[in-house]
């Protein structure tokens, strides 16, 4: 049995059993890419070539598991995550302009990362809050009515977060393996 296999049946647990090893080896896969996610905030390509050679899958299984999933990221993200609602309650009461201005202060467009890894810019369909419209979470935190000066609070907040750096490690000293 091979190193890789007893970590596949150690995950796996009670079941491990009971599956066939390709099974396991797929049902490893989810665990691992969060693990990966977690340590560097994303996946890199040299990460998931790295756990295709050990689970014995083609790194493009790998790739249709993590893609499959929309909470994998397969680019570097920023400090704060910051989603802005465009659901209907959101969108009648002004998330444009929210989007707009954060758009333009930062320089990116929703989907993007700024250059120093502070932020990045998503849009959501709803966020479930729509009697606070409009509504941006940053980092999974609500702030409902949204209007001028919040915005100039939420850039002056985003502004003052220590960026990553660009340089592949993330400012800690530890050679970018900590969490960005």
């Amino acid at each position: 049995m091979e190193l890789s296999d007893v970590l596949i049946d150690e995950l796996m647990g009670e079941i491990s059993g009971i599956l066939s090893a390709y099974e396991k080896k797929k049902g490893v896969v989810i665990t691992t890419l969060h693990k990966i996610q977690e340590e560097e905030g994303y996946l890199p390509e040299a990460a998931l070539a790295g756990l295709a050679k050990t689970v014995g899958l083609s790194l493009a299984e790998i790739y249709s598991v993590a893609s499959f999933y929309k909470q994998f990221h397969f680019k570097p993200r920023g400090k704060k995550i910051v989603r802005v609602c465009t659901g209907t309650a959101c969108h009648v009461r002004g998330a444009s302009k929210v989007v707009d201005a954060l758009e333009g202060n930062f320089h990116i467009k929703a989907g993007e990362t700024t250059e120093d890894r502070k932020m990045t810019l998503e849009t959501v369909g709803c966020v479930g809050c729509c009697g606070l419209a409009p509504v941006v979470t940053v980092n999974d935190e609500v702030t409902g009515a949204i209007g001028p000066k919040k915005i100039k609070a939420l850039i002056k907040e985003i502004d003052a977060v220590e960026g990553v750096a660009t340089d592949g490690s993330n400012g800690k000293g530890d050679g970018g393996h900590g969490k960005a």
